[in-house]
């Protein structure tokens, strides 16, 4: 009772051997063909993945010195923009001073002027009474206390014309 065949063994042993052999030439080196490129493949892709990662990052990079940047000039623009108008608002304080200043000093001059023409018109007015005062005197003839009361007289008007 012989239950293993040796030449069946060996015919599948044999078989087992050429199967192996075609399929190592003309199958396992296209397997490993497309098992290589698609490794490659996708170490290609993590690569690129990592190179547009590394892109992204300096893209950002460059935004956020922008935005900087753009935030310096801001704070520049302004801090230009409050000097100016200090400068502007110093400018109009120092007009509107110098307006007041000269008002002042018209008011003052024509205060001065009308003051001036109040003395000429009271100079006026007690030349006139003089005037009027000697013509009464010379019209009449006066003894010491007609004259007095003249002088008196006059003294009075001038008091009231003040």
């Amino acid at each position: 009772m012989n239950l293993i065949d040796i030449r069946q063994v060996i015919t599948q042993i044999l078989g087992f051997l050429i199967m192996v052999w075609v399929l190592r030439r003309y199958a396992w080196g296209p397997l490993l063909g497309m098992l290589e490129a698609r490794r490659a493949r996708i170490a290609g892709e993590f690569q690129e993945a990592d190179r547009l990662k590394a892109e992204a990052l300096g893209v950002r990079g460059r935004y956020e010195q922008e935005l900087k940047g753009i935030e310096a000039q801001a704070r520049q623009k302004l801090q230009e923009a409050v000097a100016e108008g200090q400068r502007v608002a110093g400018e109009i304080r120092q007009q509107a001073q110098g307006e007041a200043t000269s008002r002042l000093e018209r008011a003052q001059e024509e205060i001065a002027r009308e003051r001036e023409k109040a003395k000429e018109i009271l100079k006026e007015q007690v030349i006139r009474l003089s005037l009027r005062s000697a013509e009464k005197i010379l019209r009449q003839k006066l003894d010491d206390p007609a004259q007095r009361k003249l002088a008196s007289e006059f003294i009075d008007e001038v008091g009231a014309l003040n």
